[in-house]
């Protein structure tokens, strides 16, 4: 295995991640493209896929090989793809300019906090299904 770093630079793995990536984008799209975001209110879309995505990252890391190109497609390329920090970071810094900080900040916390515990839900599921 080629590695620089601790990243793999295998042609296969970058294929894999990269793939992956823009499936998991695409499903994004098209998850918040039918449930956006409007002027006043919260991202229900941005915090139903973050927090999918955490669950299913747990569900995933309990159940592949952690150096599986399995794992690097699924993990950091679908689900990399498929959640977005940086989107619910926008999000919140909107609600907090557009004087909607309690609703700015519960959503944050819910995506924060509940990103966690559904991650450590999908990861004991994952092993009892073991």
């Amino acid at each position: 295995m080629r590695r620089v770093g601790a990243v793999d630079a295998r042609p296969s793995a970058l294929a894999v991640v990269a793939a992956g990536g823009a499936a998991g984008a695409l499903a994004r799209w098209g998850i918040t493209a039918t449930w956006p975001t409007v002027v006043g209110g919260a991202g229900w879309g941005t915090l139903a896929v973050n927090l999918t995505g955490c669950f299913l990252l747990g569900l995933l890391a309990a159940r592949v090989e952690p150096d599986s190109l399995a794992r690097l497609g699924l993990g950091t390329g679908v689900l990399g793809g498929f959640t977005t920090f940086s989107t619910l970071m926008v999000e919140t810094d909107r609600g907090l300019s557009e004087s909607r900080p309690a609703l700015a900040l519960g959503v944050l916390a819910v995506s924060l906090v509940g990103g966690v515990g559904l991650a450590w839900i999908g990861e004991r599921i994952g092993e009892r299904a073991a």
